[in-house]
């Protein structure tokens, strides 16, 4: 019920922006992109792919023995789901097969997934942060809802830098959750701590590694923006660089919100309301199409991949199932 409600409010969301678009304009620019331009930013899918695969198989400790290629499975079966589901939550559904094939069991597997993506989130509201500073400081942009923004951004990342560095601020964190969360569940959560807490010693405890992992994925991240980037030049318009950091992350954020079909909609409008001022509403209205794009062609190369994925998913529940 909630994947319909999901995939109808995309669909509102469309047909409303689109009713408020020009759409002989919007015909006209996707009939004059440049394709080298766009076969440039739609080829950087593959080692943006990579580059996340190889993230997760470092990330993991040691004795879940998890290789590259199993992780570039993994990945390539959560974009499939990725599509499908509000909020990515194909990347959280990865713990399923990471305990199907004994890699890790479920508490550690969610903890590993869940750290994995407060990474992400880390990397790029870092800089998001740095895109709204320069573009609040270098320009005539005077909006209250960008100073806004900027102060939420920067006041999430400094609870998430604690989140993932902090053993006493994670513990606190935690044992609020207990005290809200009705009793029997306390147990899941106190498990799940303990992980947390577990894998936060493993990820500080070697430094260098840890170092690898963040400058990666700022470095990931940096290279999504910059394919966002060079579909803006597909498009034949222009945005600085700066400017474009800080208006792609905004629309990211604003399309992992929980209520479209893989920020189906959520995002499109974001990205017009964004990249308005700089390209025109018909040229990003394009751009909110080849930025869903990106999220639908791994889907395609991992869709063979899905049965697999989806029957590991139905086997982890049916144990946990049985073991409540």
């Amino acid at each position: 019920m909630h994947k319909i409600s999901a995939l109808f409010i995309s669909l509102i969301i469309l047909i409303i922006l689109y009713l408020q678009i020009d759409l002989n304009s919007l015909v006209r620019v996707l009939g004059n992109i440049d394709w080298q331009w766009f076969a440039l930013a739609t080829a950087m899918i593959v080692p943006l792919t990579a580059i996340s695969a190889w993230r997760i198989s470092i990330l993991a400790p040691r004795g879940a023995k998890l290789g590259f290629l199993q992780s570039l499975n993994l990945t390539l079966m959560a974009s499939v789901l990725n599509a499908i589901l509000p909020s990515k939550m194909g990347d959280i559904v990865r713990s399923y097969a990471l305990v199907e094939k004994k890699h890790l069991d479920m508490e550690n597997a969610l903890s590993l997934v869940i750290f994995e993506k407060a990474w992400d989130v880390l990397s790029l509201s870092f800089l998001c942060s740095l895109g709204l500073f320069w573009v609040l400081v270098n320009s005539h942009i005077t909006e209250v809802l960008f100073y806004i923004l900027a102060s939420a951004v920067i006041t999430a990342s400094l609870l998430g830098v604690l989140m993932v560095s902090s053993l006493t601020f994670a513990r606190g964190i935690f044992s609020i959750a207990q005290n809200l969360i009705p009793n029997k569940k306390s147990k899941k959560i106190r498990a799940f701590r303990n992980a947390w807490l577990q894998t936060i010693i493993s990820f500080w405890a070697n430094r260098p590694k840890a170092y690898t992992i963040i400058s990666g994925s700022i470095f990931l991240w940096l290279m999504h923006l910059c394919q966002i980037w060079f579909f803006v030049f597909a498009l034949k318009s222009e945005i600085p660089f700066i400017d474009n950091i800080a208006m792609a992350s905004l629309s990211i954020f604003v399309g992992l919100l929980p209520f479209t079909v893989a920020g189906i909609g959520t995002r499109d409008a974001a990205i017009i309301f964004f990249y308005q001022p700089y390209i025109g509403a018909p040229a990003s209205a394009a751009l909110g199409l080849m930025c869903t794009l990106r999220y639908f062609l791994p889907a395609l190369i991992g869709l063979p991949l899905i049965r697999r994925y989806l029957v590991s998913a139905r086997h982890i529940k049916q144990i946990l199932k049985i073991n409540k």
